[in-house]
């Protein structure tokens, strides 16, 4: 069994400086306490205890090449020698943006942005100048960025949350003024007909969702329901955004639009889309982009299209070929089936469900989830422990179900894993819910 002690004392000392010892507070609340890495090399991170760990947090679904990638870390190095910053354009970003354009059906244009919170405000930002209106509707379980105008009903406990036919929105943290949700709806997720319901009102400025949920579980879109949202929003002039921050080059080359053949009026990426490192985009129709640079909507920020970050930008995108999907697919699958069949085995019941390079567990489940109040009742706390018992058996995963894959997971590291999982379910079963 693996020993954190190390890490242990560095977060403690550290945290004199650091609140918490951390800079996210998405990083508090795991198994063992939160780690600290000296470096990562392929499908492993090495920490400061000197553990090997098999790594399936994939730096929160962005690692989709795995951790230090030859071909990223030469362009990088080569466009350090070139420049850091220059507060203008270069080639670079237009290389980038043409790849994207080409890749996403939804691009006809684009901006660069840092991260997928900054992108979720701006494309809000020009949903309600376009239409002239003001509310959003988002979803149960759908997470868009942690400012205060969206960080609500992300994982509310259901005891808040109101009906299931009429959910109200609840904060995803203290000190989120109620005034800042004023503008912003919430329905259920899959549910086609609530949102049409509210689409006839005439008042909606954009509908944002994940086009497969992948905040909370790893939930596909019924048959016909995107379908069904893009003609509802056609229908009452709303905008539709879907939100593939997770989504994007994890469930294919083209993202989740591509996948499902839905093509929304905007769509925001990051994550996966630099492998690592801090590149966002808002990508979509022309005559709605193009309100950046003539319409009057301000958009900007000073590390948007960073030279460095563009540069590992294009190498990512370059090795993300279908060859590239097919091996890493492979690997997904076979590690997805594998656990179903472990956690079975191990008497565990559960339900292991999503796609190729992103996956999700659910412990106490019988039935696949469709929305997130049918995960709201799975045996998150169970799950937890068997986490904390994968990683005392060096590999690591997040504590709210998530898996994330990639082309470094070859069919030796799927089988390291699946021994894991066989002994940490054999170890949690007797102290789960029957």
């Amino acid at each position: 069994m693996l020993k954190f002690d190390e890490s242990a004392r560095i977060i403690a000392s550290e945290s004199r400086y650091v609140s918490g010892g951390v800079n996210s507070n998405f990083r508090l609340g795991m198994g063992h306490g939160p780690l600290v890495f000296t470096h990562g090399q392929g499908p492993y991170l090495f920490d400061v205890d000197g553990n090997r760990i098999i790594d399936y947090y994939c730096g929160m679904g962005a690692m989709v090449l795995g951790h230090s990638p030859a071909g990223v870390l030469q362009a990088v190095k080569d466009q350090v020698e070139k420049g850091i910053l220059y507060a203008g354009q270069s080639p670079v970003e237009y290389e980038a943006a043409r790849i994207i354009c080409e890749r996403i059906p939804s691009a006809e244009r684009l901006r660069f942005g840092s991260s997928g919170s900054e992108v979720a405000q701006a494309a809000m930002r020009l949903a309600r100048a376009a239409t002239g209106r003001r509310t959003v509707v988002k979803f149960e379980g759908h997470y868009h960025g942690w400012f205060d105008n969206i960080l609500w009903s992300t994982a509310p406990a259901l005891a808040d949350a109101g009906p299931g036919d009429d959910p109200v929105l609840v904060s995803g943290s203290k000190g989120q003024p109620r005034e800042d949700s004023d503008g912003l709806d919430v329905l259920q997720w899959n549910d086609l007909a609530a949102v049409e319901a509210r689409l006839s009102r005439g008042d909606v400025a954009a509908v944002l969702m994940e086009a497969a949920m992948c905040n909370q579980g790893a939930i596909a879109p019924m048959p016909g329901y995107l379908e069904g949202v893009q003609a509802a929003c056609r229908k009452y002039g709303t905008i539709l955004i879907f939100d593939e921050v997770i989504t994007g080059f994890r469930l294919g080359g083209q993202g989740a639009q591509g996948r499902f053949d839905v093509t929304p009026d905007l769509s925001i990426f990051a994550k996966a889309i630099a492998n690592g490192f801090p590149v966002a985009a808002i990508v979509g129709r022309a005559d709605l982009m193009d309100m950046f640079a003539t319409g009057g909507v301000l958009h900007g920020g000073t590390f948007n299209s960073q030279p460095v970050t563009m540069a590992a930008m294009i190498a990512t995108q370059k090795a993300l070929t279908p060859e590239h999907y097919e091996k890493s697919s492979a690997y997904g699958v076979r590690l997805r089936n594998g656990m179903r069949d472990a956690l079975a085995e191990a008497g565990v019941r559960a339900q292991v469900t999503g796609f190729e390079l992103m996956f999700h567990v659910a412990f106490g489940m019988d039935a696949p989830a469709r929305n997130y109040r049918n995960l709201a009742g799975s045996d998150k706390a169970g799950y937890a422990r068997f986490a904390k018992a994968l990683l005392s058996r060096g590999v690591r995963v997040l504590e709210r179900g998530a898996w994330f894959v990639s082309s470094e997971h070859d069919d030796d590291v799927v089988d390291q894993t699946l021994e894991a999982v066989r002994a940490a379910a054999k170890e949690v079963a007797p102290t789960l819910a029957a």
